[in-house]
């Protein structure tokens, strides 16, 4: 079957969506985010380089093992926009090998392949994917959603955002656009008729 790429911003509903997009279609996820943790907090080579790169300051060495603490991460790459690049350096190369890799195996496949990648357009990755669909919303509503949800500052919210192409970008690349600003309930149905399109389209 096709492969779906999924992206949008921080806090936009990417993950609600694939969610959503699961009830009404035979579909396996790739959660890049997920992925990233996975790396960070279960690969050798990867915590390594971080912390030749990052140095101590990102580690929690409690409990009796070196921990990458994402928090004091997150808080480093969001003031430096060079150490963020570095990151991305480090994690991307390897979370695309493992989608590429699924990607090729699900062309031949029966189910779907829906792939959620925030950094998509941004990894030049668009090309890679059948179909691509961007989740948006307002800038008000990220802000509130990483507050209230990830409780985080306002201030780590702006930085977040201002550190990501901007949704209007990703919306005039995308095939698709889903607009999330309303109550769960509403993207719910646009995944029933968003995911009634793709089996019209695709079988």
């Amino acid at each position: 079957m096709p492969v779906l790429g999924i992206t949008g911003g921080v806090a936009t509903g990417k993950s609600s969506l694939t969610r959503c997009l699961r009830q009404w279609l035979s579909a396996r996820v790739f959660d890049a985010d997920a992925i990233a943790r996975e790396l960070l907090e279960s690969d050798t080579n990867v915590k390594q380089t971080v912390l030749e790169v990052f140095g101590s300051e990102v580690i929690d060495s409690g409990g009796g093992g070196d921990v990458v603490d994402r928090g004091r991460l997150r808080e480093v790459v969001f003031r430096d926009s060079e150490k963020r690049r570095k990151l991305e350096a480090i994690l991307h190369p390897l979370i695309r090998i493992r989608w590429m890799e699924m990607a090729k195996i699900f062309r031949n496949n029966p189910d779907w392949l829906l792939v959620d990648i925030p950094l998509l357009f941004e990894t030049s990755a668009e090309s890679e994917f059948d179909i691509v669909a961007v989740v948006a919303c307002s800038e008000v509503t990220q802000r509130s959603r990483i507050v209230s949800e990830r409780r985080l500052s306002v201030e780590m919210a702006d930085r977040i955002i201002a550190a990501q192409q901007s949704l209007a970008s990703k919306m005039a690349r995308a095939g698709h656009v889903i607009w999330n600003d309303s109550p769960p309930a509403q993207l719910e149905q646009q995944a029933q008729i968003f995911a009634g399109y793709l089996r019209e389209r695709y079988g």
